[in-house]
């Protein structure tokens, strides 16, 4: 039986290096229906030509300008045709192996429409990695973690997430998704420029009534920060801005108006203590995360979908928070948590 067509696409932003090192193995996947795409986001590097000359079958897609993350990806999209689409960051290592399992387990149930394999650290294969590990998930307050990563503690690999499970988010790293999905979804939200599109993704395919999973019999090593480093005040100002837009997109609206108060209640804690640790610049960052958001709420409204599912009822929520549980119980291993749906 004729497997279903993948696409893998990789946006390239000055990237050459990372691309000679894990191109060769991508291209290596034991997958029949394969093609490789590098959709490039106008680098002023050889990216481009270093490509072509030695990845040959490699096809490259060109944006004239370098548009981010999320829209640089649906502006490449709009030239890829497959059943599937496997958005992978430029530094992730796969083994050869790493598509047919989840390609298998999506085509299983037409009610899938995003998955994610198992993520572990590059540079320490034993560990999971931060952007993803074994499956994302949100607590009740909007905030995200891991199965295998709590905050900054990051669990080693020792089996305990081998079943495969609905998730509430799939990580952006190695992100698979259904071609008919990306379209009915209208593929990543732009203005958030880049951190938590797929989280977004994600929860818009959820309120359609998909469902999102981690598969483990699957599994890549991610580098990750190859974009911006944590200690970044843009990306302190992307996590806390677009952590509220999503909110306000996709929450009920009675939830979404006390969940929004709450949130912006908590980000001013962080601020104060960015203060008091002397990190001015990350305080101005939450500060000017907040201003953004706030003038952005009439251009996100309008993106609200028609159908926002309560938030209580969708799979992968925590009933509790996971900032109460982290910083004052201790717990620091996904596998002590309860509670969840």
């Amino acid at each position: 039986m004729l497997e279903p067509s993948v696409a893998v696409v990789i946006l390239n932003w000055n990237g050459k290096d990372l691309l000679s090192r894990f191109l060769p193995g991508i291209l290596q996947s034991d997958y029949s229906r394969l093609e490789v795409i590098v959709g490039d986001n106008a680098s002023t590097d050889d990216s481009v030509n270093f490509v072509r000359e030695h990845f040959p079958a490699v096809r490259i897609v060109q944006n004239d300008h370098n548009y981010g993350f999320a829209e640089g990806y649906n502006r490449v999209m709009a030239h890829v045709e497959a059943d599937y689409y496997i958005l992978l960051n430029s530094d992730v290592e796969v083994p050869q192996n790493w598509i047919r399992p989840i390609i298998q387990a999506m085509e299983a149930d037409p009610q899938i429409a995003a998955a994610q394999p198992k993520i572990k650290w590059y540079s320490d294969k034993s560990k999971f990695e931060y952007a993803g590990a074994a499956g994302g998930f949100m607590d009740r307050d909007g905030f995200s973690f891991c199965r295998g990563r709590l905050f900054d503690q990051i669990e080693t690999d020792h089996g305990q997430y081998n079943d495969q499970r609905e998730v509430f988010w799939a990580s952006g790293a190695a992100f698979f998704i259904k071609h008919q999905q990306w379209i009915e979804s209208g593929g990543l939200d732009p203005d958030l420029f880049a951190h938590m599109e797929e989280i977004d993704l994600c929860w818009r395919l959820k309120n359609l009534g998909y469902k999102v999973i981690y598969c483990p019999e699957a599994e890549v090593y991610h580098i990750g920060g190859g974009t911006l480093a944590a200690n970044s005040p843009f990306k302190v100002f992307l996590n806390f801005r677009n952590n509220l837009i999503i909110m306000q997109k996709n929450l009920p609206f009675g939830e979404a108006v006390w969940g929004i108060f709450f949130r912006m209640c908590m980000d001013f804690i962080a601020l104060i203590q960015f203060l008091m640790k002397g990190e001015y610049k990350f305080a101005g960052a939450v500060n000017k995360a907040h201003y953004q958001f706030v003038k952005s709420m009439r251009r996100t409204a309008s993106k609200r979908g028609h159908q926002q599912i309560p938030y209580t009822k969708l799979t992968g929520v925590y009933h509790s928070s996971i900032v109460w549980q982290f910083f004052i119980r201790g717990i620091r291993k996904f596998s002590q948590l309860t509670d969840f749906r």
